[in-house]
């Protein structure tokens, strides 16, 4: 492609990546929507639209899961959205690290009926395209990644 005086010269000009985004949360009831609010800011400025739905969705799941079992008493949780290099331009991991021992497992049905606790994990596993739990110390690294284009 040639240069015209409209485009000033930029061609083959690198696109800037996006940079990670990070926010701490204390342990209330406020932080999983506004874990939400952040997730759905960072990606329309990253322009990451095609999956945001699924993406709020598990970010939610993932919070309230911190929430309920992974943040003892007078802790919180960090919430990391990074943007995935090529070859999944476009594409986005979602990190939840907190403090709380056991690890997450998605729960099993018994006899046809899905137990009582555990479904956000069940859709972290449907929505997402790869999913899995971390160390960290003291506690875990829960993350899902969504493939871009």
């Amino acid at each position: 492609m040639m240069a015209t005086e409209s485009d000033s010269g930029r061609v083959n000009e690198e696109i800037p990546h996006p940079s990670p985004r990070e926010r701490f949360y204390r342990r209330e009831r406020q932080s999983v929507p506004a874990a939400r609010a952040f997730t759905r800011e960072a990606l329309a400025d990253w322009g990451a639209v095609e999956r945001s739905y699924d993406i709020v969705l598990c970010v939610s799941e993932l919070a309230t899961n911190a929430l309920v079992h992974g943040v003892p008493p007078g802790r919180g949780f960090l919430l990391r959205l990074l943007p995935l290099p090529l070859p999944y331009e476009g594409g986005v991991r979602v990190e939840l690290h907190d403090s709380g021992a056991g690890l997450p497992a998605v729960p099993q049905a018994e006899g046809g009926e899905p137990r009582e606790g555990g479904r956000g994990l069940l859709l972290v596993s449907e929505l997402a395209d790869k999913w899995g739990v971390g160390e960290r110390d003291p506690g875990k690294i829960v993350w899902c990644e969504f493939a871009g284009r």
